[in-house]
């Protein structure tokens, strides 16, 4: 089995003080760790969080101090690679990948336009941006798995009220539209929604209203996968037993052996 565990941490240092590095220390049989929102320079990570067990974290900050970034850990030996090619989302640290040989894992966030139009504009960009990305991906003959906050809830089922945020960064038409695209033009698969259908499964809550406690959430944290890999899949999990973040960690098993 290959479990890869995905987190947008919101804070790798807060989510540290929140006891991510114990879980994971505590978490059998994980082959990679994605996380997003690292907010610290490398040379600021706790050292618990360097090397988790027997897997080697490697970091990609923003160039903005506490800003974005993210970062994978992998217990197999791998070549890494940060960013894509396209200056505006590399400076704020937005991709890192390790290439695991017939295998490709992407820790990936993208830009939440919630802060008002600028940043909606930063996110229209990076969509227009990446599809030629994962073109690229597709072609390299590999499975790929894409680990991360997309900042879009795709479906209705993705959201507890769909119907008032019609108009919002993170459920507007074209961002929807997009993520279509990816699944059904691009030939990507959504993992979890292949194994779960149910209603009301979030991974973001907001931090006003009660909304944890209310379970009114968003599923806005993917692994979305090539066809091969992404058949593979067994179980997936949002934990919450604990809190590390606004965000809870979408675990996913896949019947895969990793061969070079």
């Amino acid at each position: 089995m290959f479990r890869i565990v995905t987190l947008n941490a919101n804070g790798i240092r807060s989510a540290h003080q929140k006891g991510l590095s114990a879980w994971l220390a505590r978490l059998r049989g994980w082959d990679v760790f994605c996380l997003q929102e690292l907010k610290a320079a490398e040379a600021d990570i706790p050292a618990e969080l360097r090397r988790i067990k027997r897997a080697a974290g490697h970091f990609y900050p923003a160039e903005r101090k506490g800003y974005a970034g993210t970062a994978l850990w992998t217990r197999h030996p791998a070549a890494i690679a940060r960013g894509f090619g396209h200056p505006e989302f590399d400076a704020e640290g937005r991709l890192i990948e390790a290439d695991l040989g017939p295998l490709v894992v992407i820790s990936l966030y993208l830009p939440s336009g919630s802060a008002g139009p600028e940043r909606q504009a930063s996110k229209d960009r990076f969509l227009d941006a990446f599809p030629a990305q994962l073109e690229r991906l597709r072609t390299r003959g590999k499975q790929v798995v894409i680990c991360g906050d997309l900042n879009i809830a795709h479906k209705e089922i993705d959201l507890k009220n769909w119907r008032s945020n019609q108009k919002n960064s993170g459920f507007l038409p074209h961002e929807r539209a997009w993520l279509t695209r990816v699944f059904d033009e691009l030939g990507f698969v959504d993992v979890f929604r292949r194994i779960d259908p149910r209603p009301e499964q979030y991974t973001w809550w907001s931090n006003r209203g009660d909304s944890w406690n209310k379970n009114v959430g968003w599923r806005l944290d993917y692994q979305i996968a090539t066809p091969g890999i992404a058949a593979t899949a067994r179980k997936a999990v949002i934990y919450k037993a604990e809190r590390f973040s606004d965000h809870a960690p979408l675990v996913i098993d896949y019947d895969y052996a990793l061969t070079r």
